[in-house]
């Protein structure tokens, strides 16, 4: 599973490349062109999907870096074993992500500088269906990693 989401973030991230090559190059005739108007949305075709490339980017090195300490802490024999009871639908019963995840925020919160206990705390939160919090949670971890040079 985790090879056949890398390959599709990768695929996406090759048209995502060929589709700013494209709007880039008609761009540039827009804004060599002698209408002000044209000029103008030349010079947005080639500011925005940059600006979406940069924050593609931004989201492809995030990624892989959880990625890594994923592997990381599955090496180390860190990564949580918890059975979580799920709906006939596959999500996760509230009140036991609530119970787990208590559980994880106070080990975060007696080890603070542990990229471990981050990371667990943040699939403590996607496990509550609390995605900002757990980007939050690893994007703390990632920087304990690297501070930490495990990164």
């Amino acid at each position: 599973m985790r090879n056949r989401t890398r390959w599709g973030a990768l695929a996406m991230g090759a048209l995502l490349a060929l589709y700013l090559a494209f709007t880039i190059f008609y761009a540039i005739q827009l804004v060599t062109g002698a209408q002000p108007v044209a000029r103008a949305i030349g010079w947005a075709l080639i500011v925005l999907p940059l600006i979406g490339a940069w924050f593609a980017a931004a989201e492809f090195v995030f990624g892989f870096r959880t990625e890594r300490l994923a592997r990381r802490l599955e090496e180390e024999g860190g990564v949580p074993d918890d059975a979580l009871p799920a709906r006939s639908s596959g999500r996760v019963e509230r009140a036991a992500a609530d119970e787990i995840f208590a559980r994880y925020a106070a080990e975060a919160e007696a080890n603070p500088d542990s990229w471990a206990h981050w990371f667990r705390l943040s699939l403590a939160y996607d496990g509550a269906r609390d995605r900002r919090r757990a980007r939050w949670a690893m994007r703390e971890s990632i920087r304990l990693a690297r501070v930490d040079g495990v990164l």
